[in-house]
């Protein structure tokens, strides 16, 4: 079955009047004849929007209990059932509610479009998802439900309802929108008139982007080649050169006259190589581009006029910018330029052609000793020599036929060629010509000749000798190209993949840098301005830089960026700077396409770094939060307890007998300890997150800090069995008698009922090492009800609790305390299943090399002796 027709009404804002105008549009298809019905349709208590449903046939919606409450959703198999010709089917971005057999709504409308039955749905631009976060920063309102654009890109239709911010905040303020209660909060927040009118905004150039796309189909399906101005849309073409930021940048000036448009770069890449192009300036304009909000492409072909007015006529471009010819003028006049090739095929497109600094100055071309010195110098040899060896052959086998010596003469001129290139090549040419002129070429022993044949033939050798000889050199200069450019790109990917492969991208590619281009050294630096100072790595220079400093560097110590060989800048913040030998022509495009590649790597480990930090900031932000709603909910219990104790004693004329004065004291011993517990708590966490926890790491041994850590516990809860030759870690002894403590009591609290034991492992080493480390294990077992394996990564998360259990019992921060703790100590704090039931939280710390150090016993835990050290510790 045919995918049925989905229509959807799209609104800037709530309250434009989406659901009424689908309304309507029922309405007049069932006046056409047609089967509608009303699968689901909101109006939030409006009253014009609730008459319109009066007269459509409407089908009762689902009832489905969740959290022990009512929420009506769209009755599908119902709507199924009843296969009407059209559904209305109102909030088309809706969350189902969970037990629904979808997750949202666009989903359901998806089921009832395959099974033949045509939606009208409704949707706001603030739920489309490419729109989710302008919307949200507009706004400042989240959206908690999107659909994807995708999916509302399906629609077979798409309408705009609009109406003016004005009028939309007039019947908000004549109550037509929300209750009377909300009209003024509404008012002041998100129906501000700035907002409905970004909002609007939006709306028109979401649904614009849709109708070119449409237009854009449709040239395409009926093969229409003119540029049809719909739409402003500016096209620039950049040969790679420095020029394309002039270009860029009067091309946004030209866009913003006319108040809206698209601005589309495209490189044109010509097909016989990239010997003029600049990576550091193309990638220079891709960045500009993408600021001035137009977008970067690249297309190539053999004629860079031809592929430019192709691109621009495939994007419906209404105007070219591209810059004055850079060849000089003959060869303009000889080739023409693409410039004027372009204004001669633009047909009804716009031509701009800008002057700039580099216009007529000529390209520079590097095809001097491509072929190497010696080789050159063969060649030219060989055109001297050649040409003789070949006319004593002729002397030796004498013929009368002119064609054979020129024959064989341009063979030797084709050698030549092969050998030597272009130059060679034509010297050769023109000896062998007066060669075959003098001794082959009736009268012989004259250069006159007599016989017009012959003078046509002499220039035809010539002429062919010298064609040949170009060619012959044009091959030979594009294979070598062609093989520098294989090299170049093996290179560069070489670099890619060692540097992503190492720990440092940027280090990496610095490193590999030494031996790619053979050089001592390889430092890049940062203008003073873009980074903190820093006396260890910066240095002054002069040329308008101002002072540098250093980011990173491989190969000998850092050289002054102002005073060395080959000095690379990207642009006028970042440097490259080789030392050891300076770099050849040939290895100068490498270079560029190097520290472009750099570039990247540096902004991608800048961007990397900003989102470590924004990412450290929330954390801590929520941790704080967090924090606040601790103190001002969970630490009054227990303030709540000492504050009533001390008041009961304290209060005049009440007499307590000892019992119930020993019940108070009782009282306040015991909030006091828990409000202790709950502010270390807190305090640490605070520390771990801020990155403030400094571990004072020496070598300690298990049974040390266990006594202390299991004081507060009720004698024989928590039963400690270590093997006796349990060796000494690396550890901090308050933090690690902090991490056992808080596991401890943990297992205490969530077990009740469990017996716990302490454990070594055998022998007292684990399996795993830490950072290349042998490491000691420490596991402490209970056998309660567990955690479910799903949530075993949660329960380490501040602010836990298991099965939400009563605030009074703690913050939820004993276990998330106790990881960071251990993992400062460069150790890990794992938990996996208890055989039979029950959890079993694993301490890993790395192995002490050192002599193990006695550690004071601070408390004696009641029913729990000092742990005797081990025979052969004492």
């Amino acid at each position: 079955m045919a995918r049925a027709t989905l229509r959807i009404f799209l609104g800037a804002a709530p309250g434009v009047g989406k659901t009424y105008a689908m309304l309507e549009e029922a309405h007049r298809l069932l006046g056409r004849g047609e089967d509608v019905v009303v699968a689901f349709a909101m109006h939030h208590g409006r009253s014009d929007t609730l008459a319109l449903t009066h007269g459509l046939e409407t089908l009762p919606p689902r009832v489905i209990e969740y959290r022990g409450s009512a929420f009506e959703e769209m009755d599908l198999d119902a709507v199924l059932a009843r296969r009407p010709h059209t559904a209305i089917v109102d909030e088309y971005a809706h969350t189902n509610i969970p037990g629904s057999r979808n997750e949202k709504r666009w989903q359901d409308i998806e089921e009832l479009l395959r099974a033949g039955i045509n939606v009208l749905s409704t949707v706001n631009v603030q739920h489309l998802a490419s729109l989710g976060d302008v919307v949200s920063a507009i706004t400042e309102v989240k959206q908690a439900e999107t659909v994807p654009d995708e999916v509302v890109r399906l629609a077979d239709q798409i309408h705009l309802v609009d109406i003016s911010p004005e009028l939309l905040r007039q019947r908000l303020g004549d109550g037509k929108i929300y209750a009377a209660e909300k009209i003024d909060a509404a008012l002041s927040n998100y129906f501000r008139v700035g907002n409905l009118t970004a909002l609007r905004e939006l709306a028109l150039l979401w649904l614009a982007d849709r109708v070119d796309e449409g237009l854009t189909r449709y040239r395409a399906e009926n093969q229409i080649e003119e540029s049809w101005p719909a739409r402003e849309r500016i096209v620039i073409g950049l040969t790679g050169g420095a020029e394309g930021e002039v270009l860029i940048r009067r091309a946004a000036r030209i866009l913003k006259r006319v108040n809206g448009g698209d601005l589309l770069a495209v490189h044109v890449r010509a097909a016989d190589g990239v010997a003029a192009e600049s990576p550091h300036d193309l990638e220079a304009q891709r960045t500009l581009i993408k600021d001035l909000g137009g977008s970067y492409h690249t297309v190539s072909g053999e004629d860079p006029a031809k592929a430019l007015l192709d691109f621009a006529r495939s994007v419906n471009a209404t105007q070219i910018v591209v810059g004055v010819s850079r060849h000089k003028l003959l060869s303009s006049f000889l080739k023409g330029g693409v410039g004027s090739r372009v204004v001669r095929g633009s047909g009804d497109i716009d031509v701009h052609m800008v002057s700039h600094p580099l216009g007529g100055r000529g390209i520079e071309r590097t095809r001097k000793r491509d072929l190497g010195r010696v080789r050159v110098a063969v060649g030219f040899a060989m055109a001297l020599v050649v040409p003789v060896l070949l006319q004593l052959l002729l002397a030796v086998a004498p013929s009368h036929n002119i064609a054979t010596a020129v024959l064989i003469q341009l063979t030797g001129s084709v050698a030549v060629a092969l050998i030597g290139g272009l130059w060679p090549a034509l010297l050769g040419a023109l000896w062998s010509s007066f060669l075959v002129n003098y001794f082959s070429i009736p009268p012989l022993g004259t250069l006159t000749i007599n016989d017009p044949q012959n003078l046509l033939a002499l220039l035809v050798f010539a002429g062919v000798s010298s064609a040949v000889a170009v060619v012959v050199d044009l091959s030979a200069r594009r294979s070598k190209e062609a093989a520098r450019a294989r090299s170049e790109a093996a290179t560069l990917g070489d670099l890619t993949r060692g540097a992503s492969t190492a720990e440092d991208p940027v280090q990496g590619l610095l490193e590999q840098a030494l031996d790619v281009f053979q050089v001592r050294t390889a430092a890049l630096y940062l203008a003073a301005e873009r980074t903190q100072p820093s006396s260890s790595s910066s240095s002054s220079g002069g040329g308008g830089g101002g002072a540098w400093q250093l980011v990173a560097s491989a190969g000998e110590p850092q050289v002054d960026p102002d005073d060395t060989e080959n000095i690379e800048q990207f642009d006028g913040n970042t440097r490259l700077v080789l030392t050891g030998r300076v770099l050849p022509a040939s290895d100068r495009r490498l270079l560029g396409a190097f520290g472009a590649h750099l570039s990247a790597l540096l902004e991608r480990r800048q961007l990397a770094a900003t989102r470590r930090e924004m990412m450290r900031l929330a954390e801590s932000n929520t941790m704080r939060t967090s924090i606040l709603r601790a103190v001002s909910h969970d630490l009054r219990t227990p303030l709540a307890g000492i504050k009533l104790a001390v008041g009961g004693l304290r209060q005049p004329g009440v007499q307590y007998t000892e019992q119930e004065e020993e019940e108070l004291l009782a009282t306040i011993d015991e909030c006091s300890d828990r409000l202790d517990g709950l502010v270390g708590n807190l305090l640490d966490m605070s520390r771990i997150t801020s990155d403030s926890v400094n571990a004072l790491i020496k070598p300690i041994r298990w049974y040390d800090v266990i006594p202390a850590a299991l004081h507060g516990i009720p004698p024989g809860r928590v039963r400690v069995d270590l093997p006796p030759n349990m060796p000494a870690v690396d550890a901090d002894a308050g933090m690690l008698e902090r991490v056992i403590a808080n596991i401890a009591e943990n297992a205490v609290k969530y077990a009740p009922d469990s017996d716990i034991v302490i454990v070594g492992a055998a022998g007292g080493l684990s399996t795993t090492t830490l950072a290349g480390r042998p490491a000691s294990e420490l596991r402490i077992i209970d056998h309660g009800q567990g955690v479910p394996a799903a949530n075993v990564l949660k329960m380490f998360q501040p602010f836990q609790r298991l099965d939400d259990v009563p605030a009074a019992t703690g913050v939820g921060l004993g276990l998330a305390v106790a990881q960071g703790f251990t993992e400062a100590m460069g150790g890990t704090l794992t938990a996996e299943e208890t055989p039979g039931g029950g959890l079993t939280m694993l301490v890993r710390l790395p192995l002490s090399t050192g002599p193990a150090l006695d550690v004071p016993q601070r408390f004696t835990a009641p029913g729990i002796p000092a742990l005797p050290a081990p025979k052969g510790l004492e």
